[in-house]
């Protein structure tokens, strides 16, 4: 019973991305308030304005919804079926949603970036994100009366709460009712006055419809840009097709369907030469922007923006940097270009190789006297992007500076998770401060982290780095014999990349914890 449980959330996760086919929003509005008079108010009672309990006080984004009927199905029983879930989800995502402004800064869990550091205060991350991340509670919205039956919902459902989460050195229960409560009211209201206007200037889904210009990046691939054809498929749901390539020349392809939750929350599912990527978007201000994601492999993802051809847009200058006294290619990416265009002082455009209203492909020179630093770039009287110029390297960082990896695989049913990495190439402006110059080629290598790491062998059986790609592949799980005590794969290492910069060489290092299956893995982490 348990697996088919959470196998209907898993289908439920998929049936965002998937888009399955629903009613135009007129009709499935209707047949939303059925399912939550028949299936939902035998536990859920009508207040006097007939808003179900607890239902009618909360605003999520379509994950939340999706996890709130999970937990419905999998600790109380609920009995639904995927269309009739797929059906609230899309109307409590419209209807009770957040306003975009209220998901800026912590985007990062929707969009499945699970090596992000998170930075709240103390006190929150101590009473509220050590079991889970801060960004979950972030992503809702309450009153007081209802924050308060969370707290109670936490302790009632997991009684060992106090203990789990660390907590013996505090009475959890007691703070977490008169400080945090309040708090929480006063930092994530069910009111406000951002998704009041977001329900009146709530754009329609017909805005989306057309062809789109897209840049994006992938850790141990590379730099991609293309065209993405957005056409309707009634209500708002779209049919999707992508065409690109990255810059190496290998493409970047594919179709599938999308949907627009609360105006602006696009979920997507397409298939990019055989392998189903997830879109997570936030569509605003006239662009997507997100992150696109393999279904089976979170962490092999690529940040992603589009602007719709058309409108006059610089997204991105790629590689976006050039040594001073060299030459190099570089491609400014966007929509509407036309007109000459410009590098910032010291820098001069060769020749023009390629161009087109989304790419213009050009030949520069930095002046050997060339200002270090970035530098704004425009196409005509677009302006946006820039581009780093270098006189050397100083520093190298790698990104992310702290990441997991798991083992897996080895006849289980949990694969492994990878960790990915960027080599970040930093220099020093004329102004003496640190700028970010951009991503390089580097030789990739892993070592124990500590002097425990080292005698265990963590560095010999938790995995192996690709030296060209920056990709580490973890061991397998299970017990290994060649190990103290058969213990697994796991381990602690240091990921180490170095970057060549003409006869100097520079190292970057950063930290892997190379760790346990991950059992649990819900659609907000």
């Amino acid at each position: 019973m348990k697996r088919r449980l959470r196998q209907g959330v898993t289908n439920g996760m998929l049936a965002i991305a998937a888009c399955a086919a629903l009613h135009a929003s007129d009709s499935f509005a209707r047949d939303a308030q059925t399912i939550l008079k028949e299936t939902c108010a035998a536990c859920h009672t009508p207040d006097a304005k007939g808003e179900l309990s607890r239902i009618g006080l909360q605003r999520k984004t379509p994950e939340g919804w999706l996890m709130t009927i999970g937990r419905m199905q999998t600790m109380h029983g609920l009995q639904i079926s995927d269309e009739d879930r797929r059906t609230l989800v899309k109307y409590l995502a419209d209807t009770q949603g957040l306003a975009p402004s209220e998901t800026d800064g912590v985007r990062y869990a929707l969009e499945r970036r699970l090596n992000t550091v998170e930075n709240f205060d103390s006190g929150f991350e101590q009473m509220c994100a050590r079991c889970h991340s801060a960004a979950r509670i972030a992503l809702q919205r309450r009153p007081a009366s209802e924050w308060e039956k969370l707290v109670n919902f936490h302790l009632g459902q997991w009684p060992s709460l106090e203990y789990q989460s660390l907590s013996r050195d505090r009475d959890w229960f007691d703070l977490a009712k008169k400080d945090m409560v309040p708090l929480l009211a006063k930092r994530f209201p069910l009111d406000s006055q951002a998704w009041n206007d977001w329900q009146k200037a709530r754009p329609k889904a017909e805005s989306l419809v057309g062809e789109w210009s897209f840049s994006g990046h992938m850790p141990g691939k590379g730099d991609l840009s293309g065209s993405m054809k957005v056409a309707s498929a009634g209500g708002d749901q779209f049919k999707v097709e992508v065409k690109g390539q990255y810059a190496d020349g290998s493409p970047f392809s594919g179709d599938g369907s999308a949907m627009l939750y609360n105006g602006y929350e696009w979920r997507g599912n397409v298939s990019i030469d055989g392998v189903t990527m997830r879109q997570v978007f936030a569509a605003k201000k006239g662009e997507l922007e997100g992150r696109m994601f393999d279904k089976a492999h979170d962490e092999r993802g690529l940040d992603f923006i589009a602007a719709k051809q058309g409108s006059a847009r610089v997204l991105s200058v790629q590689p976006a940097y050039v040594k001073a006294g060299e030459e190099t290619e570089v491609s400014v990416i966007g929509s509407g270009l036309k007109g000459a265009p410009n590098f910032g002082k010291g820098v001069q455009v060769l020749s023009i190789v390629e161009q087109s209203p989304e790419r213009l492909k050009v030949k520069i020179k930095a002046a050997a006297d060339a200002a270090a630093g970035i530098h704004a770039v425009s196409v005509g009287s677009i302006k946006g992007g820039s581009l780093a110029v270098y006189e050397r390297i100083d520093a190298v960082k790698v990104v992310p500076e702290f990441s997991v990896a798991r083992i897996g695989d080895n006849g289980g049913s949990t694969p492994k998770v990878q960790g990915r990495f960027d080599a970040e190439a930093w220099g020093k402006g004329a102004d003496g401060k640190p700028y970010r110059i951009g991503v390089f080629p580097a030789n990739w290598s892993v070592d124990a982290f500590n002097e425990q790491a080292k005698a265990d062998g963590d560095d010999k059986f938790a995995g192996s780095m690709a030296a060209d790609s920056g990709i580490f592949t973890p061991g397998d799980a299970g017990p290994n014999p060649q190990r103290k005590m058969m213990t697994n794969n796991a381990g602690n290492l240091k990921v180490i990349a170095e970057v060549k910069d003409g006869e100097q060489s520079h190292k970057g290092e950063g930290h892997m914890i190379v760790a346990v299956q991950r059992w649990n893995n819900p659609p907000i982490p």
